[in-house]
């Protein structure tokens, strides 16, 4: 199987990794492109296009136009090290053995508005771009249109070369929608995550987001290739709710009183 996680907002270019090993992403020429015309923006163009403070705004301008290749361990840092937020406190990538890192290099995939589809060891330098953001391209009116086929014509090569037909999807509606599920050499598998809460199971966005880093960390870490096998899958107290589930969307519910 091969699974797909969300990008991260924040980032951490600070801390030292914690392995040298490091790839280059396959995209690289097309964040090029993508760069090069988001460095015609002013600070001001990327606050309105984000909707983000003035700050920010200069923030990620600055960010654009240091942007450069050939990316190195000195100007770049490891994608799945580099991300922050939820999902990456549930993966914790930062205790990952050299194994761990291995395994995730073929069965994890994370999209991206700026570079497309990364391996967790893909280098990347600091960015703010979401895959929702109506940016007008050169491909189109926005990144859905700039990406195209590409993001979901890799995602079946990979499955190929893991002669598996099962994607299990961990990453937001956002960066989902850049995957085209009808061209797809396989089966879709959504784990949805509740915690229950005023008489009834909900789904909660922050711990949502913090349990597909939970079970992206507990697949790499049991090396489970078998989507069948994430039914298994008990970490911080969630568990498989048949009941709830179909057959593509797997619930896993949590009951704290």
């Amino acid at each position: 199987m091969l699974m797909l996680i969300s990008p991260a907002k924040t980032l951490d270019f600070e801390s030292a990794p914690v392995t040298e090993k490091h790839t280059e992403s396959d995209f690289l020429a097309d964040s090029r492109a993508l760069i090069k015309e988001l460095k015609a923006l002013s600070p001001a163009d990327i606050s309105g296009l984000m909707h983000i403070s003035d700050k920010l705004g200069v923030l990620n301008f600055d960010r654009f136009q240091a942007w450069k290749t050939p990316f190195t361990a000195s100007n770049a840092k490891q994608a799945v090290l580099a991300f922050q937020g939820d999902v990456y406190t549930g993966l914790a990538a930062d205790t990952f053995k050299a194994r761990d890192f291995d395994f995730a290099q073929k069965h994890l995939r994370i999209l991206s508005g700026l570079y497309g589809l990364l391996r967790p060891l893909d280098l990347i330098q600091p960015y703010r771009l979401e895959m929702g953001t109506k940016f007008h391209n050169s491909r189109g009116a926005n990144l859905y249109q700039f990406w195209g086929d590409q993001l979901t014509e890799a995602v079946n090569q990979q499955l190929t070369a893991l002669k598996s037909t099962t994607l299990v999807n961990l990453a937001s509606n956002e960066y989902f929608k850049a995957i085209k599920p009808k061209q797809l050499a396989g089966e879709v598998i959504t784990p949805v995550f509740k915690d229950w809460k005023n008489g009834q199971y909900k789904i909660i966005s922050f711990y949502a987001k913090k349990a597909r880093g939970l079970m992206s960390a507990y697949a790499i870490k049991s090396r489970l290739t078998s989507a069948e096998d994430l039914k298994s899958f008990d970490v911080d107290g969630y568990g498989f709710d048949a009941k709830l589930s179909s057959e593509r969307d797997w619930v896993f519910t949590r009951r704290v009183d």
